[in-house]
Parts: C-alpha cells; sequence; structure tokens
C-alpha cells in the first residue's frame, strides 16, 4: 500500500529550475535529502495554482494535508507519552490538541518561512495568502504527510520532533493547561482581538461563604457569566465558558 501511494507521484518529468531551487532551500529546512521532489512540490502547491497550470482539484497540498494530519498526530502522541510518563490521558490529550492546533502549526510553518516556498496562484499573489494561519497550518501538515510518503516514518518523526524541541517551551505550556483565563488571553491575542476584561456583577451569602458572579468581555463585547466561591474561580468558570463559545 505504501509503494501504491508513492508510485501516484512518480513521473518522468524534470522539475523547473525556479522549482528545483525551492526543493533545495526545502532539504535545508527539513534537514536532509529528498529522495522525490514530485511530492514536495504537491505539498507546497496551493489550490490556487489549478485553474492557471490546469491541474486537477486533486493536485493541491490538500491530500497530503489529510495524510499529515494523522501522521503528526502519531508523532506528536508518542513525544508527549515519552516526555510525560506520569500522567494521564485527560492531561496528555489536552497536551497534544495545544501542540496540534492551527495556530501552532501555523507558528511551526511561520518559524521555518514555508510560506516563502509556498506555490499561488497569479490571481492571488500579493493578497496575503501565505500569511494566513489556516494556510500556514494546512502547509505544515502537508509538508509532514509528503515526508512519509517519500521517506517514511522515522524522517518524519525526526523533523517534528526537531520542530518541537525547537519551538515549543512545555513548561509554559503544561501551566496553562488547566488555566481558562490564559487560554482565552491566548486565543484573544492570536486572533487580534481585544484583551479579555472581567466584572464582578453580583456578590451573594454572608461574609464568609460569598459566591461571586462575574461576566467576562471578549473583543469588547459580554461573552459568559461564571461563579465560585472567589473572584478568582469565577473569573476561570466565565473564561472557559467563553472559550467553548469562541471554539464552536
Amino acid at each position: 500500500m505504501f509503494d501504491k501511494l508513492r508510485s501516484y507521484f512518480q513521473t518522468d518529468e524534470e522539475l523547473p529550475p525556479e522549482q528545483q531551487k525551492r526543493i533545495k532551500k526545502l532539504e535545508r529546512i527539513i534537514g536532509t535529502s529528498i529522495d522525490n521532489p514530485f511530492i514536495y512540490i504537491r505539498a507546497l502547491r496551493h489550490r490556487s495554482t489549478l485553474a492557471d497550470d490546469k491541474f486537477s482539484s486533486i493536485d493541491s497540498y490538500e491530500r497530503l494535508e489529510f495524510l499529515g494530519d494523522a501522521v503528526l498526530d502519531l508523532i506528536v502522541t508518542e513525544i508527549i507519552f515519552d516526555l510525560f510518563p506520569n500522567e494521564n490521558e485527560g492531561f496528555l490529550t489536552k497536551l497534544r490538541a495545544k501542540l496540534v492546533k492551527g495556530n501552532t502549526l501555523a507558528m511551526y510553518a511561520d518559524k521555518l518561512e514555508l510560506n516563502n516556498l509556498m506555490l499561488l496562484g497569479e490571481r492571488v499573489r500579493g493578497q496575503g495568502i501565505e500569511e494566513s494561519k489556516s494556510v500556514l497550518s494546512d502547509l505544515f501538515e502537508a509538508l509532514v504527510g509528503a515526508l512519509y510518503l517519500d521517506l517514511g516514518y522515522k524522517p518524519a518523526s525526526k523533523f517534528v520532533r526537531n520542530v518541537i524541541e525547537q519551538y515549543v517551551n512545555f513548561d509554559q505550556i503544561v501551566n496553562t493547561l488547566d488555566n481558562y483565563k490564559s487560554l482565552l488571553l491566548e486565543f484573544a491575542q492570536a486572533e487580534q482581538m481585544e484583551i479579555p476584561t472581567y466584572e464582578v456583577i453580583s456578590e451573594s451569602g454572608p461574609g464568609h461563604d460569598k459566591t461571586f458572579g462575574v461576566e467576562v468581555y471578549v473583543d469588547e463585547k459580554p461573552m459568559a457569566q461564571g461563579k465560585g466561591k472567589s473572584k478568582k474561580e469565577a473569573e476561570q468558570e466565565a473564561a472557559r465558558k467563553a472559550l467553548k463559545i469562541l471554539e464552536q
């Protein structure tokens, strides 16, 4: 089956000189030689090129992105399974989600300057597509898929491990896993929203056993309310609810 997938990209053609330059740059980024450059050209090809060059609908990076998504999940699972031997499934699930979410993958692609290698159609050049976080995220997954098809699982795993080792601060991420206020702030900053603010809207109960009600404003709009035995607890609950709304 693996040979069948690889043979799908085999061709007797030669890459144009400009694309050969991209492959050389990509080899430096990956840190290893490439066997079949045509796989990687497809991984770099945005769907906007399809009409210009009369490619079929499956000749962009989207199929490789689909494959890379699954390969990436397994690699990241192995990494954190080894790094945190005493943590439970819930912790590992939340940590993996942080490492493979769109904004994080876009950060990897940006750090590696993959946007400079992307193949774009004439009509969309200069419109900022190569800076789009969703596009950069897809591009990184497509590259992982291409590596897996071309060289196999071990080189793909080595590449992802090197990227994570270089660009991920595990201490920082672990400290924000259950800190919903930090997560909401991170979300807002990533989406270029105003910094979330919190307002106490109610207090009830005797002095020694009060319950606080807090409302959180995201991008200056009321988003969610939370209750707790302290203002901090109520703020965390409000932030958790706001994140759930925003992520949907």
